[in-house]
Order: C-alpha cells, then structure tokens, then sequence
C-alpha cells in the first residue's frame, strides 16, 4: 500500500533563495491527498544515512513562509559527495522508511546522487520517484538557462563591485576583488553590472573560462592604471594558466585541499593577497588593497532577487508536479521565453548529473578581460527589480586665482 511519504533535502553551499525551493516542495505536496507526511534530512544526504528526519507536516504555513524567506538552508546542508556504495545506504534508508518521492536540492553532484539512488531503486524494483531541484550560485548546471541562488549572488557582486569602484574613485589605486567561480565565471562577470560611467570599474574582468597569464596581467594592469590613474580588477578563484594549474596553487607557498582533493579556492585571502603583492613588487603601484568575498555572496541577508525569489519557490512546486502526475525521474530546469518570462521542464538525470556548464564564448569580451552586451542583456532581468544606482557630480571647475598658469 502506499504509504504518502516525500523526504527532502538540501545540499552544497547555501544561496539567499534555497529555502523557497524546500518551502515550494512543502506546501505544494500538502496539497495532494496523497501526501500523509513530508519529511525533510537534516544536512542533506547525511542526514538521510543518520536518519535525522524532521516532520515538516507539522510546520505551520506561515512558518515555512517566514523560513522561505531567509537566506541559507534551513535543513542544513553536507559537503558529502556520495559515491555507489553511499547511495545505496541512501536508498535502503528511504525503503526501510517507505519514502515514495526524493527531492534533493542542489548542484551538480547532488543532481549525480539523486541519478544514483534513481538507479538503485529500480535495480531493487521499489517505486521511488527521485527529482533533482536545480540550485548554485555557480550558474554551472548545463540545460539551465540559470539556476535559482546565482541572481541573488550576481546581484550581490554586481552590487559590492559598484561600491568598490565608488571607493576607489574617492581615493584612487589598484582593488584586486576575488569571487567564487572553480570553473564557471558567471558570477565573477556579474561584476560588470554595476557599471555607469563608461570609467566606471571593473576595468579588467578575468574568469576561468580564458587562460590566465601573470605577464599579460600585469601588463592590462599597468595600462589601464595609465589611462584612469585606477584599476578596479574582478578575477575569479578558479582562474587557471595555460596547463589548467590553478594560479592560487602556482603563485602560494602552501596549498590548502578540501575534502575532495581540490585546491582551496574558498574562504581563503590567499589569491587576492597574491595578486596585489604581484602588482606592488612588479608594477611598483603602492596603494593596492585586495578583498575575497568568499561565503559572504552566498546567503547575504540584505541583497535578494525577487526574480529569484520566485523562481526558486517555483522550481519547488514544480518538482512535486512533476513527480505526482509525470512518470520519470528528472531534473527539473529554468528555460527561458520571450524577452524575460520562464517555463520549466524535466530533464533526465543523465543530461545534468556530475556535467559543468561554462559561460557561453558570446557572453565573453574578444580580449578576455570583459564581458559583453549579450551577457549584460542576459543577467539584467534576473537582478530583480530595485537595484541601486550611482551618480556623479558634473564637472563646473571654479578657475584658478593663485595658480593661473598652472
């Protein structure tokens, strides 16, 4: 007999808008008669393996409204990258709980364990319906036109980067700011939306998507400090030389590795320290200053998309759709329609699991340091309405008394 019950859980890094997938997932499943309880893990598929269950039945609606909107996951979230063997703990939990609908929300790996425990089931031939829910501020998942948690964070930068170059302009030097981005450089080249003035920074735009060369850097540095007296510089952590070596991992003394393997790029100074000392010792350039955003363009409380808002909400209603009265597996995805306006379909596990979507080579500048009107076209509509501005006073000089022939 069926028994009415649907787990969900979130995981990978937390965005300002993830709760309103797991909250579009809760509310819409209490609207079948279907549905006896919905559970969510807590910290994701870690959570599901230590049976940490709780009953988001029993949360009233306007609770899950208020979660909905706070920034970070609210179940909590692992950093667990389940292999076969993982999985397969995964799948007889939810047997031995009778779960009949997965949800896991998240990127590219959580996409992969969710076409994993699709398989197991089937091998067992139990009826599990599995629904990967798209989310990363990386931008990252192929078959997206973008995924919810990315037009939060890009407004974020596009936002942090305007009031760098307002602060750079005041008192004039080199800003070296570093974004996340292993290797996709979405949110790096969200920076350039924040520009007004055609010498407004970011002047030099580098993503992971072009190799980086250290000469010809310093060199862009040199001539654009030149021609403005400042140079406001948005690079990626994930930006690479012409092997696919990381450069944080060439230009440091030590490297730090995550649980996978990879070279720390996150939550570290160490690429933006680099960089700056690079330009000082090289250039000569004295006032040179570096900042890594790091966690803080991830679930910042003050800067959210309502575009994004509402499309992760979305997102989360339409998994629950789609496993109700659809009859496959899936991932569901963002498509875009006419000039802003989304629809959302279901694509198979195997087209989206464990594959990395890299920014298009028309959304970068020729020269590799900028990015283009097609990608500013793109992005703009999903920042969201209210986004702030800047103005500058017009030029009226008073002439010179003292100093006339100056």
């Amino acid at each position: 007999m069926p028994s009415g019950k649907i787990l969900v859980a979130q995981g990978g890094g937390p965005t300002a808008v993830i709760n309103q997938s797991l909250v579009g997932v809760a509310l819409e499943a209490r609207r079948f008669r279907g549905v006896e309880r919905v559970y969510g893990a807590r910290h994701g598929v870690r959570g599901i393996i230590n049976e940490d269950f709780d009953d988001l039945t029993q949360e009233t609606s306007h609770n899950l409204e208020l979660v909905a909107n706070t920034p970070s996951s609210a179940l909590g979230s692992t950093r667990d990258k389940p292999d076969a063997k993982y999985c397969h703990e995964i799948f007889e939990v939810l047997r031995a709980h009778e779960i009949e609908h997965f949800f896991y929300i998240g990127g590219n790996d959580s996409a992969d364990t969710t076409r994993i425990v699709s398989l197991e089931a089937q091998k067992a031939g139990y009826p599990l319906r599995c629904i990967h829910i798209p989310k990363t501020i990386d931008n990252d998942l192929v078959g997206n036109d973008h995924t919810p948690g990315f037009p939060s964070a890009a407004r974020f930068v596009a936002q942090a980067f305007a009031g760098a170059n307002l602060d750079n302009a005041s008192l004039p030097g080199v800003y070296v700011g570093v974004v996340m981005g292993r290797h996709a450089g979405f949110l790096t080249a969200a920076s350039a939306l924040g520009k007004k003035f055609p010498d407004d920074g970011p002047h030099l735009i580098y993503v992971p998507e072009r190799t980086f060369a250290i000469e010809q850097f310093l060199h862009d540095v040199k001539q654009t400090y030149q021609r403005f007296g400042r140079c406001v510089i948005a690079v990626s952590e994930g930006i690479h030389d012409a092997s696919g070596a990381p450069m944080a991992s060439l230009l440091a003394k030590d490297i730090e590795r995550d649980e996978h393997g990879n070279v720390q790029l996150s939550g570290s100074g160490a690429l933006a320290d680099l960089l700056c000392e690079e330009i000082k010792s090289k250039l000569g350039i004295k006032r040179v200053r570096g900042d890594t955003f790091g966690y803080l363009q991830r679930s910042f409380i003050g800067c959210v998309s309502d575009v994004d808002q509402r499309e992760a909400r979305e997102v989360g209603e339409k998994a629950v759709q789609f496993a109700m009265w659809g009859k496959r597996d899936g991932s569901v995805a963002i498509k875009r329609t006419g000039f802003y306006s989304v629809d959302y379909e279901l694509l198979a596990l195997d087209d989206v699991a464990g594959k990395t979507r890299v920014m298009e080579d028309e959304f970068i500048a020729p020269g590799g340091t900028d990015i283009t009107d097609a990608f500013r076209l793109y992005l703009r509509p999903l920042l969201g309405s209210g986004m702030p501005d800047a103005f500058r006073l017009r030029p009226n000089p008073v002439p010179k008394v003292r100093n006339a022939a100056r």
